[in-house]
């Protein structure tokens, strides 16, 4: 039996199979088939193909795009310096029709004339017209009746971490150079020359250098969104740029009043901590106040009983936990406005209502 069962296997293997007939694939009706012979086909909802050889990718395309944009209107900067020996380069870029020029306050430092070199390569000559030291910007103006391209400020509140960057500028001198990155991180604050607090930089690891100071930090869409200012040497990826909406803020105070207004009390102060047993005995949460070391005699500190030793402890709904929320405090709508100071002194907590006055420009 078992060898019978073995010989009917054996004579079913042995068989012909029969061939396998070939599956037809069926297409719904009205389907259309798109060649790519490399030229735009257009099908139903748009355009499936790049534009007659266009092999540039998404990325490529929009960096293009921006840099075709904005590079027209991106310039280098040379002060005109009184010591020939002294020699020092920028960026910049055209913001307005007359050739008005935006950059870095501590690219025009030192000089007050200077030659601008367009991207055509024709060379001009320019003057200072506002300056801000404490977020590091600068307006200057062509001498020459010549018309600069221009770039349009966007709205730097819209950035998103990881979001695509272009940077223009002249890197050591060599023009018209972009370099591209992303948004690090926003919110970032660095000490400008004066000591002030400048917020809302823009962290990108777009490859900034020396000579990059001044020149616009483009978005995808052609915008500029910063204004680079600043690297952390001996560092890569660590690169700075003054947001554009603080860019509008300064731009419209130096066009008006040739510096950026903010307020003063008159005194000097800083930072210091709160002793515990002074917090408990007061009721004060913060671990730090300002303390005034100097009281400017008939400012406005002194006018309203201010006086040296003090630890100012707010200013009106503000918190002052160091000298970066005094100053944030003393804005330029601060100026004229009585604004009530908390305080402590000798373990007592006191209000004082000061009125805070223009500060002068360079003060």
């Amino acid at each position: 039996m078992l060898k019978g069962r073995k010989y009917h296997h054996f004579a079913r293997a042995r068989r012909p199979v029969a061939p396998r007939r070939h599956e037809i694939l069926a297409y719904p009706d009205g389907a259309q088939f798109v060649f790519d012979t490399g030229k735009a086909v257009e099908v139903e909802g748009g355009y499936c193909a790049l534009p007659d050889g266009d092999l540039l990718d998404a990325y490529s395309n929009a960096v293009v795009r921006a840099v075709e944009h904005v590079g027209p209107s991106v310039v280098r900067i040379h002060p005109m310096l009184a010591d020939p020996r002294m020699s020092g380069v920028g960026s910049g870029f055209a913001i307005a029709e007359g050739g008005l020029i935006l950059t870095n306050s501590h690219v025009v430092q030192g000089a007050n004339r200077f030659i601008v070199i367009t991207a055509e390569g024709r060379s001009l000559t320019a003057r200072c017209v506002g300056d801000d030291p404490d977020t590091d910007l600068a307006l200057i103006k062509v001498d020459q009746a010549v018309e600069i391209p221009t770039a349009r400020l966007g709205d730097s509140k819209k950035l998103r971490r990881g979001q695509l960057v272009i940077a223009i500028g002249a890197p050591l001198g060599f023009e018209a150079t972009v370099t591209t990155g992303v948004v690090s991180a926003l919110g970032r604050s660095l000490r400008a020359e004066r000591g002030r607090l400048i917020e809302d930089l823009i962290q990108t690891d777009a490859a900034l250098n020396p000579g990059n100071s001044g020149g616009p930090l483009v978005s995808s869409t052609g915008e500029v969104v910063g204004i680079a200012t600043a690297i952390i040497a001996g560092y890569q990826g660590l690169c700075f740029a003054v947001a554009a909406n603080t860019a509008k803020f300064v731009i419209g105070e130096l066009l008006a009043h040739g510096h950026v207004r903010r307020g003063s009390i008159g005194l000097v102060a800083q930072q210091a901590p709160i002793p515990p047993a002074l917090a408990r005995a007061t009721g004060v949460n913060q671990p730090y106040a300002v303390y005034v070391a100097h009281v400017d005699a008939g400012g406005p500190a002194a006018k309203a009983g201010i006086k040296e030793g003090d630890l100012l402890i707010a200013a009106g709904e503000m918190l002052l936990t160091g000298l970066d929320d005094l100053l944030r405090a003393l804005d330029n709508h601060s100026i004229g406005k009585p604004t009530v100071f908390t305080l402590i002194r000798h373990a007592r907590l006191m209000q004082v209502t000061v009125t805070p006055r223009l500060r002068k420009p360079g003060a």
